[in-house]
């Protein structure tokens, strides 16, 4: 049986120098701030390899107290089925789904994002997140924003 992974909230003045700054980066290139993960990782000074070591373990968390909205990232095989599943759980825990954004599929996967209002879930982020990348054919599931 796989471990889930587990997210926990911390303020970031708690946190190392380094999980703040990747995540200063991975801003930075999303606003169009740098073009290139060298040009990001050298304005917030740090190598490319210490952003690659943590970009997919450090996100950002805005206050959810305030719209409860979330942003969740999905890479999907090309299955029939496999986005009906991904929705069956956010309709099964009480999610309101607002918005999806699919790409069309390349190499038999799509990147799938799912915006919900989450404020009246009957069950816990954490939960909707393990049972979603649990499914078959969820290959990555993850927030995006929050």
């Amino acid at each position: 049986m796989g471990m889930q992974t587990k997210y926990y909230i911390v303020a970031a003045s708690a946190l190392p120098e380094i999980f703040v700054k990747v995540a200063e980066a991975k801003r930075m290139m999303q606003t169009g701030e740098a073009d290139t993960v060298g040009e990001a990782t050298r304005l917030v000074g740090i190598s490319r390899s210490a952003f690659y070591k943590y970009k997919d373990s450090v996100q950002p968390f805005n206050d959810m107290k305030t719209g409860h909205i979330i942003t969740f990232y999905a890479m999907l095989k090309d299955n029939p089925g496999v986005l009906s599943n991904v929705l069956s759980i956010f309709a099964g825990s009480g999610a309101n789904i607002l918005t999806i954004n699919q790409s069309i599929p390349t190499n038999g996967c799509a990147a799938v994002t799912i915006s919900a209002e989450t404020s009246d879930m009957e069950i816990s982020l954490e939960e909707l997140i393990a049972r979603a990348a649990g499914l078959e054919g969820v290959i990555r599931f993850e927030i995006l924003a929050g």
